[in-house]
């Protein structure tokens, strides 16, 4: 496993919040990776990535509020978009960042898409994995079924079957240890022993208010994405990511790159191996843009 510092940073509302801080090569000038995880997720989810680019670039890897060790928000109609913008614009200020890449998953990519959008000419490279500027409606009816739901389990094994159930129409190849290592990326051992899911299920809140889930119609910020070389990942089987969505970006954005993994539906680990070698890609043009 790749080292990292745990970092911290406060919000407008005064929640101390938590990132893991992977470094690059000493006396590297390449942009740091901010990475953003999806909805539920926190910074575990990086953690092969980081063990794979580690020592070479630089990684910050986010937990938005109410994740992993970042703390909860007193006011649960918070966890939206625009507070989590507000909460990684505060970050990037106090850690003096002035260009960067950003890779996001899912919720993580439409926070991506706001960053580039309101801060101009300073994103050098951008992954969205499984995210565009429109979101399939299928996908949010799927999250509202489980988002929030809670559950303890005694054992990782309880855990894995649990998500079994639930993702399995994403995953239709994984086996048991894939499973198990989804749980110990998404969930946390309580001092109780019992193991939860390691999210504030408060996060649920906004999605009994339509609307508030997503960041509405984000089509009219592709323009900004234009001169930012991308990847865009795309699950084969996605209900988040529309192939006609993805089809219309790779038509609008001359810098993107797109690949569509089968059998994967949403959202993908970015540790397959087709994500690897397009990750690697992306960021040889990036250090060829800098």
């Amino acid at each position: 496993m790749a080292e990292w510092e745990d970092g911290t940073w406060s919000s407008k509302d005064g929640l101390r919040l938590h990132y893991r801080d992977y470094p690059g090569g000493a006396g590297s000038t390449r942009p740091p990776i901010i990475c953003l995880p999806g909805l539920t997720r926190n910074a575990r989810d990086f953690a092969s990535l980081a063990d794979r680019l580690a020592g070479n670039w630089r990684l910050i890897v986010v937990e938005l509020r109410g994740r992993g060790e970042s703390e909860r928000a007193k006011d649960p109609l918070s966890y939206v978009p625009a507070t989590y913008l507000e909460d990684v614009t505060a970050l990037i200020a106090e850690a003096g960042l002035d260009r960067f890449v950003l890779f996001g998953t899912s919720l993580g990519g439409i926070l991506s898409m706001l960053i580039a959008a309101t801060m101009p000419g300073r994103v050098a490279g951008l992954l969205l994995n499984d995210i565009g500027p429109a979101i399939d409606p299928a996908g949010l009816v799927r999250i509202r079924g489980y988002v929030g739901r809670g559950g303890s389990y005694p054992t990782w094994l309880h855990a894995a079957r649990s998500l079994a159930e639930v993702h399995a129409v994403a995953y239709p190849d994984y086996t048991l240890d894939d499973w198990l290592g989804m749980a110990k990326r998404l969930c946390r051992l309580t001092p109780a022993g019992r193991i939860v899911a390691d999210y504030d299920s408060a996060i649920a809140e906004p999605f009994k208010v339509p609307g508030n889930e997503s960041a509405g119609d984000l089509w009219p910020l592709v323009d900004a994405l234009k001169p930012i070389p991308s990847l865009l990942v795309r699950g084969g089987l996605s209900d988040i990511l529309s192939a006609e969505t993805a089809d219309r970006m790779q038509a609008e954005l001359p810098l993107l790159e797109r690949i569509d993994l089968p059998r994967i539906g949403h959202a993908p680990t970015l540790f397959e191996p087709e994500c690897e070698a397009a990750i690697d890609r992306l960021l040889a043009r990036v250090g060829r843009a800098g």
